[in-house]
């Protein structure tokens, strides 16, 4: 195994590098990008010691400390002019009305800084590779990082059931309300789902994409997209004209749950990027929700197996649950879920068991209530004047009965309905 390297202090230049933001540190990082793939360790490693143009100068030297690596670079730099690329990207980004962000610049979402310690117990490339991006294009007018200070991820599966997307709807749009960012991947399902909700209540939403900024995929969400870019953001670490590989969506998964300050996974079968993408959301301990569905639905196997298998996710069913988990201590407050509040609810116990000893029809003498609550006559006596006070019983010439409440004024149920919930 490589040994790491050492990497420079937070806010510093490596000695003899372009400062951090310059156009050659943008340009290398670009560069770097297109000849391996985003959150690659070693060539992470390598910026944070020695700058993006030098790790640039050394991999085109093949001067790399891993042998896989340098095999990636070397079948990549075919044809490969750094400079030629990034003009071209800078002048693609142009056309586009999209933009380069580093580390160095002031909208730098610093949330995904924590993927430099990101360790995952996962085998292959994917659960190695998780580093931070070298830089992220952005096609949009929002600040990044003010886009993103205030988010929530909202996830899950491409197949969507109506269930689903009726959750995920309700969800984005109260975060709109409430002025939160949201953000998902632009795909089918789920993350259309929550994307137009998000646009539908005026809220901000961001799209992470796993190609170019340019490159509408899926093609269904062209309309979509277009209208993200106006008023939100879309963002990825591919520069333009880059391909949506199946790989790559496993690998932007990783800037989604950094970014965000929690995620909700509304609907994943057993095997599902939402599924993989929260595994990366619990190993650097965010608030991971889990919306759960009926158990009879594919589609919700892997939420429910999220929830048994760890502990530290967070069951929430609307709105006020992910609100009360996301937000700041004392922000939000959701209250048990109850029934129906009734005057009978305040009663003192022996009311109460006066209360359930009147016949649910005709009448009853003080002497047979207290036979029926077990109390004794003087106290049955007390309580009968306290339920006649509360309007609940009513004195007849043979005895006590419940009082009938007036249906124009009093929305109780009939008393002789209390018999079916004995």
């Amino acid at each position: 195994m490589t040994a790491p390297l050492p990497a420079a202090p937070p806010g510093s230049s490596p000695p003899g590098s372009s400062p951090p933001g310059s156009d050659a540190d943008r340009a290398a990082r670009t560069a770097l990008t297109w000849l391996a793939e985003p959150g690659n360790r070693t060539v992470w490693s390598m910026v944070q010691s020695y700058g993006a143009p030098e790790t640039l100068d050394r991999l085109m030297r093949g001067a790399c400390p891993e042998a896989a690596l340098q095999a990636s670079v070397l079948a990549r730099m075919a044809d490969f002019d750094p400079e030629r690329l990034a003009d071209a990207n800078l002048r693609r980004a142009e056309q586009l009305g999209a933009r380069i962000v580093v580390p160095a610049d002031e909208e730098w979402p610093s949330r995904v800084d924590a993927l430099s310690v990101l360790e995952l117990d996962q085998p292959g490339r994917l659960g190695r590779d998780v580093r931070p991006p070298l830089c992220v294009w952005v096609r949009g007018a929002w600040p990044l990082g003010q886009a993103l200070e205030r988010s929530v991820a909202v996830v899950g599966a491409r197949a969507a059931t109506g269930y689903g997307k009726q959750v995920t709807g309700d969800i984005a749009y109260g975060l709109a309300e409430h002025g939160w960012t949201v953000v998902s991947g632009g795909a089918f399902g789920i993350d259309a789902a929550a994307h137009r909700a998000t646009l539908a209540a005026g809220g901000l939403t961001v799209a992470v994409l796993a190609c170019g900024v340019d490159r509408p995929y899926p093609a269904g969400n062209a309309a979509m997209f277009d209208r993200i870019a106006e008023t939100g953001l879309l963002i990825s670490e591919w520069p333009p004209d880059a391909e949506p590989l199946k790989h790559r969506f496993l690998i932007r998964n990783r800037v989604i749950a950094a970014a965000t300050v929690g995620t909700v996974v509304v609907e994943a079968a057993a095997r599902s990027g939402a599924i993989q993408t929260m595994n990366r959301v619990l190993a650097l301990r965010r608030p991971a929700m889990v919306v759960p569905g009926p158990v009879t639905s594919a589609m919700s196997v892997g939420c429910h197996e999220l929830l048994r298998a760890h502990p530290e996710t967070t069951l929430v069913t609307g709105l006020p649950h992910v609100l009360e988990t996301v937000g700041r201590m004392g922000e939000y407050y959701t209250d048990a879920p109850r029934g129906p509040e009734h005057r009978r609810d305040a009663l003192d116990e022996e009311s109460a068991l006066v209360l359930e000893a009147v016949p649910a029809k005709g009448t009853a003498t003080s002497e047979e209530l207290a036979a029926r609550a077990g109390l004794a006559l003087r106290t049955v006596l007390r309580r009968l004047s306290l339920l006649e006070l509360a309007g609940l019983v009513e004195r007849r010439d043979d005895g006590f009965a419940l009082a009938r409440p007036d249906p124009r004024t009093d929305p109780r149920p009939d008393p002789s309905a209390r018999e079916a919930t004995r």
